[in-house]
């Protein structure tokens, strides 16, 4: 099965129009995973044949007349990441809090796989990982800055920090796929940053393109469906995920007297209330009761 991660910043007109033609296709070509469309434009990963995925991408070009193809990072899966297709419409396409910020029409430099270890290796360049705290300690670039993010919407307060004291620096930004990135160049020019650069396709296209000799990643690549991560060959990872604060797992957290599998974990032992324990703990109930009976528990992992 194939898995194709892409998205496109673009003038999306009719969203809500879009929104349910797009859903029908996916349903008719029975592909599966999430795909958010909004005024800025589409971002997804669906799962399914590679000619299903085509045909999808195929409509989309299309029905919105773009001059080029949607491009998509590829990877390989032995089973479905997801379990439904939805296709949902929402403000932003990727959650910055400042849907004013068009990256359509003005991001930084994109920088191709081949050119990116000479831009990050450079001393004077701040490297920066758009990606939340936890997909951070998953792996990253060397000298890579880490924002500190519980999520996306927290990084305008980073950047307003970094411009107070590090505006004349040149910044290369990265993210999983790509779409966190530019829209974070994005934010960063309006805050009056002048050399702004970006990996093009994002860590899934560096870790595609770049041969093993060369490639600078360190640790694996935590990613949004059910494999959790994936190595440097984008074969599935050796993270789980926690169920109930969906929290990257490594062995060592496994092996934490805090986790219970499918309750709790290290990092969230401490904040579920009694009322949302009890109802993980009944799932958990019910999960191991059907795997006795060589059932499969009905919902997510």
């Amino acid at each position: 099965m194939k898995v194709a991660s892409f998205y496109r910043f673009l003038d999306l007109g009719d969203v809500e129009t879009f929104r349910a033609e797009l859903q029908a296709l996916c349903e008719q070509q029975e592909v599966l995973g999430t795909i958010l469309v909004a005024a800025e434009g589409f971002n997804g990963t669906i799962a399914g044949a590679e000619e299903a995925i085509l045909a999808v991408f195929g409509w989309i070009e299309q029905r919105l007349s773009l001059d080029d193809p949607v491009e998509a990072r590829w990877t390989d899966s032995g089973e479905a990441p997801f379990r439904r297709m939805r296709v949902r419409a929402k403000k932003e396409i990727v959650t910055l809090g400042r849907p004013d910020i068009l990256p359509h029409e003005g991001t930084g430099e994109y920088v191709p796989p081949e050119k990116w270890n000479a831009l990050i290796e450079d001393p004077n360049v701040l490297v920066i990982d758009t990606r939340n705290h936890y997909e951070v300690e998953v792996g990253t670039f060397p000298r890579a800055i880490d924002p500190e993010t519980d999520s996306f919407r927290e990084f305008p307060e980073f950047a307003k920090k970094l411009a107070e004291t590090s505006k004349e620096r040149p910044l290369a930004m990265f993210c999983t796929g790509g779409i966190r990135c530019e829209k974070a160049t994005a934010l960063m020019l309006e805050l009056g940053f002048e050399d702004v650069y970006h990996l093009q396709g994002g860590i899934l296209n560096y870790l595609t393109e770049m041969p093993p000799e060369e490639n600078r990643w360190d640790g694996e690549c935590f990613v949004f469906d059910t494999r959790v991560a994936v190595d440097r060959d984008l074969a599935e990872g050796g993270y789980v995920q926690c169920h109930a604060c969906r929290r990257p797992l490594s062995s060592e957290d496994l092996k934490s007297a805090d986790y219970r599998e499918g309750v709790s974990c290290p990092h969230c032992v401490g904040e579920l209330d009694e009322e949302r324990a009890a109802r993980l703990e009944e799932r958990r109930k019910q999960v191991a009761l059907a795997e006795e009976r060589g059932e499969s528990h009905i919902g997510p992992k």
